[in-house]
C-alpha cells in the first residue's frame, strides 16, 4: 500500500502553534501517514520583503517537527525554479517519490481561490485535497461541494497569523504562548522580527 503524504504548504514566517495544532490534527485524524510542512521560498501572491531567509524558516519548521514523528519538514521547493507553482512541486515530488500518494492540505479560504491557481484542473484530476475549516467570508464554488477528490476535515479553527506574531514581536509583546518553545528560542536567539 502506498504511503499517504499530506502536503501543508506555507511560508511559515514564523511557524506557530496554529500550524502545529492543525498539522498534528491532520496526522492524527485523517488517513494521512505523514504531514509534510513544505516551506515555500516565495509565494507569487505575497511580497517577499517581509520574509525571513529560507533556511531560517526551514530551521524553525525542522525544530518544530523534531518531537512529532508524523510531521516532516520539507525544503523541496528551495531548488525549484522561481516563481514556482504547486502543480510543478507536485510533479517533482511524484517523480522523486513514486511510491507515495500525495494530497494537498488547504484551508477553505484557499479552496475559494483554487480556480485561480495555475493548472488547478490538473491538480484536482491527479491529487486529493484535504480541506480544513477557516473563518472566512463567502461560499466555496458549488463545483467543489461534493467533489470526490475533496475531503473536508473538521479540524480545530485556530486563528493565529504569522503577520500578527511578527508585528507583536516588533512591538515588544510577549508572544511565547503563540509559538512552540523551540521556535520561540530560535527567534529570540537570532533576534528576528524586532
Amino acid at each position: 500500500m502506498r504511503k499517504k503524504i499530506g502536503l501543508f504548504f506555507g511560508t511559515f514566517n514564523p511557524v506557530h502553534i496554529g500550524h502545529l495544532i492543525l498539522a498534528n490534527h491532520l496526522w492524527q485524524y485523517s488517513d494521512l501517514d505523514e504531514v509534510w510542512l513544505v516551506v515555500t521560498p516565495h509565494n507569487p501572491l505575497k511580497k517577499k520583503s517581509s520574509l525571513l531567509n529560507d533556511h531560517h524558516r526551514f530551521e524553525m519548521v525542522w525544530r518544530l517537527c523534531e518531537d512529532y514523528p508524523g510531521l516532516k519538514p520539507s525544503d523541496i521547493e528551495f531548488n525549484l525554479p522561481q516563481p514556482n507553482y504547486t502543480v510543478s512541486t507536485l510533479a517533482h515530488l511524484e517523480e522523486k517519490y513514486p511510491d507515495y500518494e500525495f494530497s494537498l492540505i488547504m484551508g477553505e479560504d484557499n479552496l475559494k481561490s483554487f480556480p485561480k491557481w495555475k493548472n488547478y484542473e490538473v491538480i484536482l484530476e491527479r491529487y486529493s485535497l484535504v480541506v480544513y475549516p477557516r473563518y472566512s467570508e463567502g461560499f466555496v464554488e458549488e463545483v467543489f461541494k461534493d467533489h470526490p477528490k475533496i475531503t473536508r476535515i473538521d479540524a480545530p479553527r485556530i486563528e493565529i497569523s504569522s503577520t500578527f506574531i511578527r508585528q507583536a514581536i516588533k512591538e515588544g509583546k510577549d508572544v511565547r504562548p503563540l509559538l512552540p518553545q523551540v521556535v520561540w528560542q530560535y527567534i529570540d536567539e537570532m533576534n528576528f522580527y524586532r
